[in-house]
């Protein structure tokens, strides 16, 4: 049954009527539903405007990321009063975001996925009282500093960044008078020059495991570099970061971070996350090319009007209809508490491989155009190569799937 909803800037009937084939909208409340209708206005009339000229400078809108905070959308106040944000609404939130722009999409759940699950995973429950509602509120603004130059897909076994603990001779740097000396380097960490802490993942050198510190951005032995000459999420900016002999309090240390099996459970969250947002990026791409051949004009007839563009559109919706079906019964079973490695690699790596197959279509659709910004598709195919790889390349969730279905590893050593 199709179900109805009214904004304040007055959206008609449903938010998704054309991408969302079988209706998921429909397991949204209508106060859920009312939040993300208010991010669609603040994005159709803020920041879509903006998009082309910022994605072609290699620059992010600094101007809207106030505004877009002052939604209050990781846990939003008219959500709260009756009953929480369900995860649903989670995703459609990185859904729409998505399906407006890749970098938006990235940027804000770097906070609201990456960090906040850094937090909610890896602090001790004293830390977590301290600083989740800073972090729900962006007033600690933080960044997952976990892939290093040299270590990806490898980083379980090959992380390098070392932290060694020492017993200061003031007595006056933790509460047993010591404090963690970090050495190494992180690369491709998004919005790490805007962040207050970075959530920085080493080894320990007196046990060989990985733990996990908040550094203060600012900390004397932190340097941070921009990524110049990318051509995929041109808007997001991330940094490559060095870290030599940077000291790190006890306190800062997330407590329940005391081998990469913990880092594991974040990453099980977080891929979830990244699913839904190639999900909306085909969504972008495929509302952006349909807008495009129903008004394009060839041999005299509407673009939209040929078989085989036909065919491409239904190809198109095909991908996404799938991927939300993905997207959605993974998100239940994760709000059900059913958290596996199989689970969230499959659902990456499955909808990662249709985003690039939808975004290919619409470039395609939309012809010679589809390659500038204009026509709103480009942005889409080019972003979409960074979502295909970050957060556990193909090969990576194909492994880690087919463990499961053997249980044997093929990952090598």
């Amino acid at each position: 049954m199709l179900t109805t909803t009214t904004t304040e800037a007055g959206l008609g009937a449903r938010l998704y009527s054309v991408a969302d084939w079988y209706d998921a909208e429909a397991l949204l409340t209508t106060e859920e539903r009312r939040v993300l209708g208010r991010l669609r206005d603040f994005l159709d009339t803020e920041a879509k405007p903006l998009l082309a000229e910022y994605w072609e400078r290699g620059e992010f809108p600094e101007q809207i990321a106030r505004p877009l905070i002052d939604l209050d959308l990781m846990e939003p106040a008219d959500l709260t009063v009756e009953a929480p944000a369900r995860g649903i609404y989670h995703g459609f939130r990185i859904f729409e975001l998505a399906r407006t722009d890749a970098s938006l999409a990235t940027w804000y759940t770097a906070q609201a996925g990456l960090f906040r699950t850094a937090i909610r995973v890896g602090a001790s429950e004293e830390q977590q009282k301290e600083w989740m509602p800073k972090v729900i509120d962006f007033s600690l603004k933080g960044v997952f500093s976990l892939t290093e130059p040299d270590h990806g897909s490898d980083i379980a076994g090959g992380l390098s960044t070392t932290a060694r603990f020492e017993n200061d001779s003031d007595g006056g740097a933790g509460p047993d008078g010591g404090s963690w000396v970090l050495d190494g380097a992180k690369r491709w960490i998004g919005g790490a020059s805007t962040a207050d802490v970075l959530c920085v993942f080493a080894r320990d050198v007196a046990d060989g495991q990985v733990k996990a510190f908040l550094v203060d951005r600012t900390a004397a032995g932190v340097s941070l570099e921009k990524i110049h000459g990318k051509t995929s999420l041109r808007m997001m900016q991330n940094a490559h970061i060095t870290l030599n002999n940077v000291r790190v309090t006890e306190g800062m240390r997330l407590h329940n971070v005391n081998s990469f099996k913990d880092v594991a459970a974040m990453l099980r969250a977080m891929r979830s996350d990244v699913a839904w947002i190639a999900t909306g990026i085909q969504a972008g791409a495929f509302e952006a090319a349909l807008s495009y051949v129903k008004e394009r004009q060839q041999f005299g007839r509407s673009l939209g009007s040929f078989q085989l563009v036909q065919e491409k559109l239904a190809r198109m919706l095909g991908n996404i209809t799938a991927s939300l079906s993905l997207v959605v019964r993974l998100t239940e079973q994760q709000g059900w508490g059913i958290y596996r490695d199989q689970d969230s690699a499959l659902a990456k790596m499955q909808t990662s491989l249709m985003m690039r197959e939808t975004v290919a279509l619409a470039r395609e659709v939309v012809g010679g155009n589809g390659i500038t910004l204009a026509a709103d598709v480009a942005r889409f195919h080019a972003d979409a190569e960074a979502v295909y790889s970050y957060e556990g390349t193909h090969e990576i969730n194909a492994l880690i799937i087919g463990r499961a279905l053997t249980g044997a590893s093929a990952f090598t050593s």
